[in-house]
């Protein structure tokens, strides 16, 4: 289509027919799995392939997706085509940069084209998206699906603590002003403030750098991101409010200076309750006992909601491990799958 995104599409028993959308994205991070995406496209294929050769013709169509840059690992512009697809890609997008200062208007001349790759809802009857859950309860149930209820609500911060670098070895540590020990003070309060809540709140520091990051000198200043989500909009603030004010609390003791962004908010993305009792169905129906759980990961498919009504189907995979080479599922997990998405 106009954003570059792979479609198959098979008639339903009317040439006309609004169409059920398949899909899930081609892409993954640096260094990661195989299953992470492509798996959701390939069954997607697979179902329709099923069918075809049943000669069945639904009352609707399929159209399976292959969406791009759902990862954002160049550009930090997520779910880039799932966007454009759902009518919310803004023009803004085109402006966001990589690494090396390269816009994506530079790096895609066509990416305008974009723009006009909206589905129409009238168009469309649904989304669906299958994946592999990307964590370990599925595994931990001993289960090998699940229906998802929905996306987790996200938050994003991004931090600066500031202080006065010196060197290692001449400044007493009476007299520092120290913002990686501050910044170490922090990461521990996240970690208890998330613990502490006892529901299904998660929070993470990713990533940290300490500047200008020498052996011999302390740190003058410290950027870190925080990442905080759950099922519950209300939830997910709360902790994050509890935290926010804990390092200002660390920051005065320490007299750092702190600086906060929010650089990503997400609402929480409920799956359409009508598609969760099918899905359910469809397990009972494969011999599978019913489970529903929240993804505490981005998809497509909260995205696709503002066009559509969105289900998706959790996989079992190996240890929860995703985003790493050793991201595994097993093909009898897979089998199920497409049975439940065929029920």
């Amino acid at each position: 289509d106009a954003a570059a995104n792979l479609v198959g599409r098979y008639e339903g028993q009317r040439p006309d027919a609004p169409a059920l959308v398949i899909g899930s994205h081609l892409d993954s991070v640096r260094d990661g799995g195989p299953y992470d995406g492509p798996l959701g496209v390939m069954l997607g294929i697979e179902a329709v392939a099923a069918l075809h050769a049943q000669g069945r013709r639904l009352p609707f169509a399929i159209e399976v997706y292959g969406f791009g840059d759902e990862e954002g690992s160049r550009f930090p512009a997520a779910m880039l085509t799932s966007r454009a697809v759902a009518g919310t890609l803004e023009v803004a997008a085109l402006d966001v940069v990589d690494a090396e200062g390269i816009t994506l208007a530079q790096a895609l001349p066509f990416a305008a084209d974009y723009l006009t790759a909206r589905r129409e809802p009238a168009a469309t009857v649904a989304y669906l998206e299958a994946h592999i859950e990307q964590g370990p309860v599925l595994e931990a149930d001993g289960l090998a699906v699940g229906t998802v209820t929905g996306i987790a609500a996200q938050l994003r911060y991004s931090v600066t603590v500031k202080g006065m670098a010196g060197h290692a070895g001449t400044t007493a540590m009476r007299l520092r002003r120290d913002p990686l020990a501050g910044a170490a003070a922090m990461v521990l309060a996240v970690e208890q403030l998330a613990r502490g809540d006892n529901s299904d709140v998660v929070a993470t520091v990713g990533t940290i750098e300490a500047l200008p990051g020498a052996a011999n000198v302390i740190p003058g200043e410290v950027h870190l991101t925080i990442d905080v989500r759950s099922g519950s909009e209300a939830r997910r603030n709360g902790v994050a409010e509890a935290i926010l004010e804990r390092l200002r609390e660390i920051a005065e003791a320490r007299a750092l200076e702190l600086g906060v962004a929010l650089v990503h908010d997400l609402a929480a993305s409920p799956c359409d309750p009508v598609l969760m009792d099918l899905m359910d169905d469809a397990l009972v129906a494969a011999g599978q006992p019913v489970r529903r759980l929240v993804s505490g990961a981005g998809h497509d498919a909260m995205v696709m909601a503002a066009l559509c009504p969105t289900a998706m189907l959790f996989i079992r995979c190996k240890d929860g491990i995703s985003h790493n080479p050793a991201e595994h599922v097993e093909p009898a997990d897979v089998e199920i799958a497409l049975q439940v998405m065929l029920g």
